[in-house]
C-alpha cells in the first residue's frame, strides 16, 4: 500500500449499533424492542442486549408502565457538558455578575429535564442572610420560578405528557398542586414573559425568573433571582422582574436569539 493512501475506517459493530439506536430517539421519545428492531434491521435479542447495556450505564431508561424505552439521565449529563462547551455558562456569567452588582441578590442559571429544574450555575449575594446554594440540585419545575418559566413555553402536547399521571407534591402551603391551576399559571407566565415563585418550594424564599432562548428562538434555560422573602417585597419585586427579563434577553442575544 502506498504511503498516505486512504484506509477504510475501522468500526466496532456493537458500538455502531448502540449509537444508531440512540439516534432513533431524534424521531420519537419512547420505543419498544420490536419497533427498534425494525428500525435498525437487527434481531430483537440483539436490540434487547444493547438496551440492557445502555440502561445499565444510564443512557437508556425503561418506562415501567408502558415497557417502552426512552433516553436516560446520562444523556442529559452529556447534554449539559455540551451546553457548557457551547458557551451557555460562559455567555451567562457576566450578565449574572452584573445583576448581583445591581441588586446584591443571588442569581441562578438552570435548565429543564423532564419535570425537574436543574441548577447549573449561580453567582451569590454578599448578604449574610442568603438562600443556600442549589447548584447541582434538581427540584420539581412546577414549584420553582426557574422551572415554570421553561415549562410555560413547551408545546402543549409535551407539557401534557409531562404532567399526565403525575401527582404534584406539595412542598409548602403555597405549592400549586392542582393541574388546572398550574396550567393557568403557566399560560400567564408565557404571556408576561416571567415567572414568580412565591415561597412555593421553600418557606421564606422567593424567586423571579425569565426564559433564555437560543438562535432557534427555543427556550433552552432559565435565569432567576432568588432572595429571602423579607427582601423580595412589593417595593423590590418590580425592579427584580425588569432586571431578570433584561438579563435573560442579553444572554439570549449572545446565543444568537433575535427578538
Amino acid at each position: 500500500m502506498q504511503r498516505g493512501s486512504k484506509k477504510e475506517t475501522p468500526l466496532v459493530r456493537a458500538v455502531d449499533h448502540a449509537l444508531q439506536l440512540l439516534s432513533c430517539y431524534t424521531e420519537k421519545e419512547e420505543m419498544g424492542v420490536t419497533e427498534l428492531s425494525k428500525k435498525l434491521g437487527l434481531h430483537k435479542n440483539n436490540v434487547f442486549r444493547i438496551l440492557a447495556t445502555l440502561e445499565f450505564r444510564g443512557y437508556i431508561e425503561q418506562n415501567r408502565k408502558t415497557e417502552g424505552y426512552r433516553l436516560g439521565p446520562k444523556i442529559f449529563e452529556l447534554g449539559l457538558i455540551f451546553k457548557y462547551q457551547m458557551g451557555l455558562i460562559k455567555h451567562a456569567k457576566p450578565i449574572m455578575e452584573e445583576i448581583v452588582k445591581r441588586h446584591n441578590e443571588t442569581v441562578y442559571l438552570g435548565v429543564l429535564r423532564d419535570i425537574y429544574a436543574i441548577y447549573i450555575d449561580n453567582v451569590e449575594t454578599a448578604h449574610t442572610v442568603r438562600v443556600v446554594s442549589r447548584v447541582g440540585s434538581q427540584i420539581p419545575a412546577y414549584a420553582a420560578a426557574i422551572g415554570k418559566v421553561q415549562l410555560a413555553f413547551l408545546p402543549t402536547d409535551e407539557l401534557e405528557r409531562l404532567l399526565r399521571d403525575r401527582k404534584l407534591r406539595s412542598y409548602t402551603e403555597r405549592t400549586i398542586t392542582d393541574k388546572n391551576l398550574l396550567m393557568e399559571e403557566l399560560k400567564k407566565v408565557a404571556e408576561e414573559g416571567y415567572a414568580m415563585d412565591n415561597e412555593e418550594f421553600e418557606d421564606d424564599v422567593k424567586c423571579v425568573a425569565a426564559p433564555i432562548r437560543d438562535y432557534t428562538r427555543w427556550v433552552v434555560a432559565g435565569l432567576s433571582i432568588s432572595a429571602p422573602a423579607f427582601r423580595m417585597n412589593e417595593e423590590t419585586v418590580p425592579q427584580l422582574i425588569e432586571t431578570v427579563k433584561w438579563g435573560a434577553l442579553q444572554i439570549s442575544k449572545s446565543l444568537g436569539y433575535v427578538p
